[in-house]
């Protein structure tokens, strides 16, 4: 593949956002392990595990209502009354973790302003709420860049051994960021020549 072929490919499906994000350095002990990131924060782990599992039973919850659609519809409401929850959960968490701030974002990496330099290659823990789903990932990354502009500096990252679950959910998230994105410049511009 042409390195035309890829930018092009990658720009698809990298979007602007604004997410509440946190990062930390990771030690070299815990940059070489391949364990899944816990956070300090039982509420944090708590959200991250609610989403993993409710995407987790989706598909059940397709298969299910092939057979059986008045328990379908019950287990629907019950899984919205859990996304209420876990929104809850996570106006909480962005009180913790700041305001949202604009990133690139990516199945591949992130890119964020932080107000220090970080070294190329440094290992680091990426935890993040993408909003409105409150979906709170916490995930390896490693630099690959990091250049000055305004007052701190830009940082580019690679995101490292993500379970295959998180890289769906952070997939399906970016598709309807971009379907929403695409859909309202589409009413923009459809407002524009009227």
């Amino acid at each position: 593949m042409s390195t035309l072929d890829e930018e092009e490919r990658r720009e698809y499906y990298r979007i602007d956002d604004m997410i509440a994000l946190q990062i930390k350095s990771l030690s070299a002990p815990e940059a070489a392990s391949k364990e899944v990131l816990l956070d300090d924060s039982p509420l944090f782990n708590l959200l991250s595990e609610l989403h993993l599992s409710e995407f987790e039973a989706q598909h059940l919850l397709r298969q299910l209502s092939e057979k059986d659609r008045t328990l379908a519809a019950f287990l629907k409401v019950q899984n919205k009354r859990l996304d209420l929850l876990s929104q809850i959960m996570a106006q909480s968490l962005r009180d913790e973790l700041g305001a949202p701030q604009p990133v690139i974002i990516s199945e591949g990496g992130i890119d964020f302003q932080h107000p220090v330099p970080l070294a190329i290659g440094a290992h680091l823990a990426v935890k993040l709420v993408l909003m409105p789903q409150a979906l709170g990932l916490l995930l390896r990354a490693r630099v690959t860049r990091c250049a000055p502009k305004g007052a701190g500096f830009e940082v580019g990252t690679e995101f490292e051994s993500i379970p295959d679950i998180q890289r769906q959910l952070l997939a399906r998230y970016i598709l309807q960021k971009q379907a929403q994105q695409r859909r309202l410049a589409r009413e923009q511009s459809d407002a524009q020549n009227t």
